[in-house]
């Protein structure tokens, strides 16, 4: 779990408290129940559950690739977000102040927060020989990643670029991470899914995601992690898009040596479930 954000709203002190064990999956979380006063017995870094996702449909995603070009391993998956999901959009959620306020800040921000992932694109197609996949992880993605990303590539891009129109289910679209490449994306549980699964994924984050990014450091992937608040860091993407596009050996390595530090620490955070359960 993520304490301490927008979600949580302070509130889940006492509930923390009385249980008798809790797993964060960042580290930021884990230090904030400390410094709150969590007077819960265990208290460790469990990384997230989507880590163990292994449901698939390749058949589907077979259709899908043939139907679009893409062939396995000769594309990378990139993902799209605005700073707030747009619920009106998948629920029909009414309009309120906060969702305006919500809706405003999507605006002021979705320019800058997707240009670093249309200047990857723009550098993958022209200096390697690889597609690029335009996906979405939730309902509204479709219609953002067309805005925002494929819309505004230019001439000679566009024509090596997919956007996946239609949503999908985590079966099918995990199928097809697994044939890509490598994923950058702007969400956290479709990366997680691809470390989890032996495949390379880079992560861009902002302030409105909550510390969950920060995962990506206490796995040993912080040079996959930009924080999209950061202009310096912003700057750092396309090179490292462009290492694990043109170096998918060395990528990897580095995620073998990740995802074999997740499954110790779910080995030993699930052995703390045993004993409780037991006890």
């Amino acid at each position: 779990m993520t304490h301490g954000s927008f979600c949580t709203g302070g509130r889940d002190k006492d509930i923390l408290s009385g249980a008798k064990f809790a797993c964060f999956r960042d580290s930021v979380s884990l230090e904030k129940a400390k410094a709150d006063g969590v007077t819960c017995p265990v208290m460790e870094f469990g990384p997230d559950g989507a880590f163990a996702c292994d449901v698939r449909d390749d058949a589907k995603a077979t259709a899908f690739l043939r139907a679009n070009d893409l062939e396995d391993g000769k594309f990378l998956c990139c993902i799209p977000r605005l700073r707030w999901t747009p619920y009106r959009e998948i629920r029909g959620t009414p309009m309120d102040a906060r969702a305006n306020q919500r809706h405003a800040r999507n605006e002021a921000m979705a320019e800058r927060d997707h240009a670093p992932l249309r200047d990857a694109i723009i550098a993958v197609v022209r200096e390697t020989s690889l597609k690029v996949l335009v996906c979405p992880e939730d309902m509204s993605q479709m219609a953002v990643g067309k805005r925002w990303i494929v819309d505004k590539l230019p001439a000679d891009v566009r024509g090596r670029v997919v956007w996946r129109e239609k949503f999908w289910l985590t079966d099918e679209a995990l199928s097809t991470y697994l044939r890509s490449t490598g994923m950058f994306a702007l969400e956290m549980h479709s990366p997680i899914m691809c470390i989890g699964n032996r495949v390379q994924a880079i992560v861009c984050r902002f302030a409105e995601q909550t510390s969950k990014g920060v995962m990506w450091r206490d796995i040993g992937l912080g040079e996959w992690l930009f924080d999209f608040d950061n202009d310096e860091e912003i700057k750092g993407l396309v090179p490292a898009v462009l290492a694990m596009a043109k170096n998918p050996e060395a990528a990897k390595a580095k995620v073998a040596k990740a995802r074999a530090f997740v499954e110790q620490r779910q080995r030993e955070t699930m052995s703390v479930v045993r004993r409780s359960l037991v006890g």
